[in-house]
């Protein structure tokens, strides 16, 4: 008799999607309180943890179910739910620059203007507006490090993940 074995895809979507929604609330609650420009470890750190959870929790749930893991079924998790996750984080980042917070990109241009002011007092006038302009013409660039950093974290939060959560088939 064959058994329905779950499907890897499914874990990696559902607990993606939900690292992702927990990463767009906390960003909504930062906004809410006036700190999505912060720029400290501490609000990177929440994402990175609640990603870490997230994942973890699906690697749990799909041994639970599947009443074994290895750890290439760990890995994939790992990585598609990071993928996952980074997908809902982009997204709200296109909606969040363009219809919620239309000022995003020049908000950030003139965060980094006043960071590279206090770094190097002497830097020209020319050269913060050369800077600005390329940090606002190449702002899409992020959307693809944004999945390649994800997918990386993914794939060692799936091998951690899968290393802790690994059960043997029973015979």
């Amino acid at each position: 008799m064959e058994t329905n074995a779950p499907k890897i895809g499914k874990f990696a979507l559902t607990y993606g999607a939900i690292a992702g929604v927990v990463s767009v609330l906390y960003s909504v609650m930062l906004m809410s309180i006036d700190m999505l420009y912060d720029q400290n470890s501490g609000q990177q750190l929440v994402g990175v943890v609640a990603l870490v959870g997230a994942i973890f929790l699906g690697i749990f749930n799909f041994r639970k179910e599947n009443g074994s893991l290895t750890l290439k079924q760990g890995l994939k998790i790992g990585t598609g739910g990071a993928v996952i996750s980074g997908i809902v984080g982009i997204i709200f980042l296109v909606l969040l620059s363009n219809f919620i917070e239309p000022d995003y990109i020049a908000n950030i241009v003139e965060i980094q203007r006043e960071a590279m002011i206090e770094a190097n007092p002497t830097i020209s006038n020319e050269q913060l507006d050369m800077i600005g302009e390329q940090t606002a013409n190449f702002f899409w660039v992020g959307y693809p490090v944004i999945l390649i950093v994800n997918a990386l974290l993914g794939l060692v939060i799936g091998l951690v993940g899968g290393l802790i959560f690994k059960k043997d088939a029973q015979a």
